[in-house]
């Protein structure tokens, strides 16, 4: 969730991203009700892979980790794309 306490989640994006190896590289999909183009922007910027946007629906979720399951998730940035 993007708007999480003590570290939101564009804070912990970065942080994973910093990472070496393995855990630097997985999926991260935003969960937010934030979803205006200049917010979209920096979660591709804090590098994050997607994102949902609340109210989540099953089949976006379905999608989009079948999208991360099969490697074809990173830097698309789901947008509403997924329906």
């Amino acid at each position: 969730d993007v708007m999480m306490p003590e570290k939101d989640g564009i804070a912990a994006t970065r942080a994973i991203r910093a990472m070496h190896g393995a855990a630097g590289n997985v999926p991260i999909v935003a969960l937010t009700a934030n979803a205006f183009e200049h917010q979209r922007a920096e979660y591709l910027t804090a590098g994050m892979d997607g994102f949902l946007a609340k109210p989540l629906q099953n089949r976006q979720l379905a999608a989009i980790l079948q999208r991360a399951i099969d490697g074809t998730l990173r830097n698309s940035m789901m947008l509403e794309a997924v329906r």
